[in-house]
């Protein structure tokens, strides 16, 4: 039987205990390789084009090019990593703000140890994963704030409308696929539909 191959990791973090930390509880774990780690967003988006790691774990805050910055251009220049946010602040702006960007998950640093560590694992398999008492900062508006799409829904329905699949509305957009996922399931909620095509036939209507 061949063995499972391990998940490529870059860290990134401004502060060395929090790197060190973790780069130790990493290492306890067969599955899971640290290939590098960076202490801002300039060294981060350098070891990502470097070394293309599986996921990419970083802090929101950070100098030279903060964490919310290197997510656009990492997905800009679709480089081909998963992304969880590891941040001690888990505010609403900060939670929205990560989707927004295209970070497929996002973990608290104040959450025990083993938390982070299943986090990262859920996010390489290709999970949306999110803090459970975020939950409600991301769930979508009530049903009274239904025409209120965000722009990036907006932007999602837009593509939605002319036929594009998840994966050419990530690409268009600079998103995973999972975040595409998800604003396509708060624009359903919002336009009170079930499927792409009714949501085409509002987007059709609107304009």
């Amino acid at each position: 039987m061949a063995e499972k191959r391990s998940v490529r990791l870059v860290l990134a973090d401004d502060h060395a205990l929090v790197l060190e930390g973790l780069s130790a509880l990493l290492a306890a774990e067969s599955d899971l390789n640290v290939v590098a780690t960076a202490t801002d967003g300039e060294r981060l988006l350098d070891a990502l084009r470097r070394f293309r790691p599986d996921v990419a774990v970083l802090d929101l805050q950070m100098p030279y090019m903060d964490g919310l910055t290197c997510l656009q251009h990492l997905r800009a220049e679709g480089l081909p990593v998963r992304v969880l946010v590891l941040s001690a602040f888990g505010d609403a702006h900060s939670l929205r703000a990560a989707v927004e960007g295209g970070a497929d998950g996002f973990a608290l640093k104040t959450d025990p140890p083993q938390l982070t560590v299943t986090a990262i694992r859920q996010v390489a398999a290709g999970q949306m994963v999110f803090p459970q008492a975020a939950r409600r900062w991301l769930t979508p508006s009530p049903p009274s704030d239904s025409d209120l799409l965000s722009e990036r829904e907006q932007a999602v329905l837009a593509l939605v409308a002319e036929g594009k699949s998840n994966a050419q509305i990530a690409q268009a957009l600079g998103l995973s696929e999972n975040t595409v996922k998800f604003h396509l399931r708060n624009l359903f909620t919002k336009l009170g539909v079930t499927n792409r095509t009714a949501a085409a036939a509002q987007y059709h209507r609107r304009s």
